[in-house]
C-alpha cells in the first residue's frame, strides 16, 4: 500500500514537471532578445567599431612614416576599411589629403599598419582628420556608418580625430 502512494505521488510530480516545463521554455523563448551578438552575421557585428591608435612617428628617407595600430574587437573580417585621412601642419594649415586602405582587419585581432608621408618632414605634422571611410567592407558586405563607430587614439604629441 505504501509503495502505491509513492508510485502515485511520483506520478502527480512527473505529470507537473511535463505540464510546467513546456511554459518555461516557451516563456524562455519569447523573452529572448532576437538582437543578441550570437544572431547577428558578422557584418552586423562590426557595429563594435575599428579603434585607431596614432603610435608613432618617425622620419624617413622621404618624409615621416606613420605606424597605427588598429583594434578590431568584433568577429567581422574586413576585406576593405579604406579612410580619407587629412594631414594638418602644425600652423593649421592642410598639408595633404590621401586614403589609406587599412584592411584587411581580422575578427578580435590588433595589427600595425604602416604608411610613408612624402615630402613633409614628422615635425611639420600638427594633426591627423579622419575625414570618412570611403570604403568599409565585412565578410563580403558593405557595412553602414563605419566613420561613427570609429574609435580614436594617440601616442604621439600629434593628435588624431574624426
Amino acid at each position: 500500500m505504501e509503495s502505491l502512494n509513492v508510485i502515485r505521488t511520483l506520478k502527480r510530480l512527473l505529470l507537473s514537471c511535463a505540464l510546467v516545463l513546456p511554459v518555461c521554455l516557451c516563456a524562455g523563448l519569447a523573452l529572448a532578445d532576437p538582437e543578441t551578438p550570437a544572431a547577428k552575421p558578422a557584418a552586423e557585428d562590426a557595429g563594435n567599431g575599428v579603434h585607431i591608435e596614432l603610435n608613432k612617428l618617425e622620419t624617413s628617407e622621404k618624409g615621416c612614416r606613420a605606424y597605427m595600430v588598429l583594434n578590431n574587437p568584433a568577429e567581422a573580417n574586413y576585406q576593405s576599411f579604406k579612410i580619407d585621412l587629412v594631414l594638418f601642419q602644425t600652423d593649421g594649415v592642410i598639408g595633404k589629403r590621401f586614403s589609406i586602405d587599412l584592411a584587411p582587419l581580422k575578427p578580435k585581432k590588433k595589427t600595425v599598419k604602416l604608411f610613408e608621408i612624402d615630402g613633409i618632414q614628422c615635425d611639420k605634422i600638427g594633426s591627423f582628420l579622419i575625414n570618412d571611410v570611403m570604403e568599409c567592407k565585412a565578410d563580403g558586405a558593405a557595412v553602414a556608418g563605419c566613420l561613427d563607430k570609429v574609435k580614436t587614439s594617440t601616442l604621439t604629441n600629434v593628435q588624431l580625430s574624426k
